[in-house]
């Protein structure tokens, strides 16, 4: 391998749109370490020591100087062990301050290429590569799919961290403005939040996608149909070896034996009947809801979803 396949990895997209699968079966093999949601509010100081304030913060040339030097930092694998002893509350803490410090350790040591899962950084996506020199990786999920796993896990959006963010309004939301200003009083409304979230998030990969030529767009539904074959493609562009190591370990995680989608107590796991979560949405939703979420979605989702997707 070249000196350019050791630049690290970004792999982004909205929330509850597969990135912590595809970023987890990229680092099946071992050269790639995992490092999870660094601008994740809730994220580990240990892991990345600038604090997050809002969901989706927003990284430019002009607010660098707050988070550069951490990035640095995340990607050279130094692990900010006095941070992380001082933040600890629960049993829980302990144990992911371990594993979190061996696979910085285990980076480090064996020289692997970092590989950051994080979908609170698609609308940075520019600065990580221009900045990082990452690889971006852009995980796109139908936004049928997308409502639907939002709403089985109850989870709103409060879109009010996106509208006190200035420079993120200025370059990329502010025609988006009064959308998300109404939706502010309805908190309930997960279909109208999770399509408004996902119109403004993919509207922003299209025009990254034009301005960046090396950025890759993958969409969760062709992966999960074709795991094995889709992985092939998607080291072979990132430059990684895939080996049948690699391949045992993505055929398990996507396996018809294994469940056919993730319960509130697994909803991380990566190890999914990949092929049966493609649809699943449709047995979860209303045809009411699924003509809604179209109308809400229609002047993006045809960019990425044909009419028959609908289906």
């Amino acid at each position: 391998m070249s000196n350019l396949d050791h630049k690290p990895i970004l792999v982004s997209g909205a929330h509850r749109s597969g990135t912590t699968w595809v970023g987890k079966m990229l680092a099946a093999g071992p050269r790639v370490a995992y490092i999870s949601e660094p601008l994740n509010v809730w994220h580990r100081p240990g892991v990345f020591r600038t604090p997050t304030q809002y969901w989706y913060s927003y990284i430019c040339e002009e607010n660098q100087p707050v988070y550069l030097a951490a990035f640095q930092e995340l990607l050279r694998f130094k692990y900010h062990t006095n941070l992380e002893i001082r933040s600890i509350k629960s049993a829980k803490d302990v144990g992911r301050m371990g594993r979190d410090w061996w696979t910085f350790w285990k980076g480090r040591r064996n020289f692997q290429i970092p590989l950051i899962k994080d979908p609170f950084a698609v609308f940075s996506s520019e600065w990580f590569g221009r900045s990082l020199g990452c690889r971006l990786v852009i995980v796109v999920r139908h936004p049928a799919a997308v409502a639907s796993s939002l709403m089985k896990l109850g989870w709103s959006f409060n879109f009010q961290d996106l509208l006190d963010q200035p420079l993120l309004m200025r370059d990329w939301l502010d025609p988006f403005r009064d959308d998300m200003e109404k939706l502010i009083g309805t908190p309930n409304d997960l279909i109208a939040q999770s399509s408004l979230l996902w119109r403004m998030v993919y509207q922003s990969v299209n025009v990254l996608r034009k301005k960046l030529p090396g950025l890759i767009v993958v969409r969760h539904e062709d992966i999960s149909v074709d795991p094995l074959g889709a992985f092939n493609h998607l080291y072979g562009d990132l430059g990684l070896e895939y080996t049948a190591d690699i391949q045992e370990v993505i055929g398990a995680a996507s396996s018809g034996k294994n469940p056919k989608e993730t319960s509130k107590n697994t909803v991380h796991s990566v190890r999914i009947d990949s092929h049966a979560l493609v649809k699943s949405w449709q047995q979860r939703l209303s045809k009411v809801d699924i003509d809604r979420i179209w109308k809400l979605t229609s002047d993006v989702a045809p960019i990425y979803y044909k009419e028959g997707e609908w289906l």
